[in-house]
């Protein structure tokens, strides 16, 4: 599916998984039709990258974030923009919690800001039209890079850059619990269906898998290149990477030792059982349907795309 002009940044389905998000280094937010690659219209109004999507638990609104200094509000069914929050920096991440009320989103730190994590009430027009968040919690040593709600919307899940991984209680703003399993920058952090584990995406070529309320690490998966995004698939013990060197490097090395496969390792043994080639550059983010038997990636050339598994990887079991 070819809808922007520039790299993906990532990819969102909604709750059903007949829906598919996805926003670029461009400025437009694209719907699809999972099912055909059919698009179903943008969301426009941003007027830089747009970093971040996000759809509530049903499908009535979308949350973007953007390097234009703003979070925005969409209606998803006509496109019609319901809300604009501005920031003094890029928002990095945004989501909704589970009841689909209350929203959260980073900004980066850059041009003398720091970093902040806000929290809005969406059932309080007061906190929309004075730009005043009920919480905003500071992050001034290191930014945040990925963030994801936790269960019950009790806390909020980041990873920063130094590779770091806090939770933030969405009441008070207290640091509930740390972790620091990883070296390097998080790129990525998506959690299993039912939001128990989480699995991480770093630099340090690496991917691990989290307990959410604990924040106990449970697995790590290598590879040789760092890791831009991972997800857990619903149906199966299996986890997906995509990667690839960084986008800088990507025209000093050939096509055939560049790696720009999806990757799929077995989630309890930790071995990597398959690959899937595509993508002209490396992936930025790989996400499951819903109903796991089809997983879709965007890559740094632009394009997303859709890739059904076949009825033998249903059957398939890897030989401990």
């Amino acid at each position: 599916m070819n809808g922007h002009e520039r790299s993906i940044t990532q990819i969102k389905y909604n709750r059903e998984g007949d829906l598919l998000f996805s926003v670029a280094k461009d400025p437009v937010a694209n719907v699809w039709y999972s099912v055909n690659g059919g698009r179903l219209g943008t969301y426009n109004g941003h007027t830089g990258a747009v970093w971040c999507v996000d759809c509530d638990w049903d499908t009535k609104n979308v949350l973007t974030g953007s390097a234009d200094n703003s979070c925005r509000l969409w209606d998803c069914e006509t496109g019609k923009q319901l809300a604009l929050l501005h920031t003094n920096s890029a928002v990095r991440t945004c989501g909704f919690d589970f009841s689909g009320n209350i929203i959260m989103f980073s900004t980066d730190k850059q041009m003398g800001y720091q970093c902040f994590m806000n929290f809005f009430d969406l059932r309080d027009p007061q906190q929309i039209e004075d730009n005043q968040p009920y919480l905003t919690i500071p992050c001034s040593e290191h930014k945040v890079t990925s963030a994801v709600w936790g269960p019950l919307g009790e806390f909020v899940i980041a990873g920063h850059e130094n590779g770091e991984i806090n939770q933030f209680s969405a009441k008070s703003g207290e640091v509930l619990k740390k972790a620091k399993e990883h070296s390097r920058h998080i790129n990525d952090i998506q959690t299993s269906v039912d939001l128990t584990m989480f699995i991480s995406a770093s630099k340090d070529n690496t991917a691990k898998l989290f307990d959410s309320a604990s924040l106990d690490h449970i697995k790590t998966f290598k590879t040789e290149r760092p890791v831009n995004s991972a997800a857990i698939s619903p149906s199966m013990d299996h986890v997906v990477m995509g990667g690839g060197q960084e986008a800088m490097e990507v025209t000093t090395t050939s096509t055939r030792i560049g790696t720009f496969e999806a990757r799929f390792f077995h989630a309890a043994y930790e071995e990597e059982f398959g690959r899937v080639k595509g993508h002209f550059g490396p992936i930025n983010c790989v996400a499951f349907h819903p109903d796991g038997k089809s997983y879709s990636s965007g890559g740094e050339d632009g394009y997303t795309r859709i890739h059904y598994f076949d009825p033998q990887y249903f059957d398939f079991e890897l030989e401990a």
